[in-house]
């Protein structure tokens, strides 16, 4: 079962892909969006190298991590 999910959607005059509350540039065509959208998704399910991630949680607090390489998510695309 995918772990991420990005939304191709209406945004701005045009069409988006969304994933929680960030979105995409806008494309032309809902088609366009889509394509965007797989290719984002492959892209996270793409293994790397292990490494030491920092971020900012939603508290504001900095945390630092590691990242194994082969744990990627398994994004998919939806069409709302």
């Amino acid at each position: 079962m995918a772990d991420l999910h990005y939304h191709v959607v209406e945004h701005m005059g045009g069409w988006a892909y969304r994933l929680g509350d960030s979105f995409s540039e806008t494309f032309d065509t809902r088609d366009d969006a889509f394509q965007a959208a797989k290719a984002a998704a492959a892209h996270q399910h793409a293994p790397g190298d292990d490494t030491a991630i920092l971020y900012q949680d939603a508290d504001g607090r900095w945390k630092r991590e590691w990242a194994r390489g082969d744990d990627r998510p398994d994004p998919d695309v939806v069409l709302d």
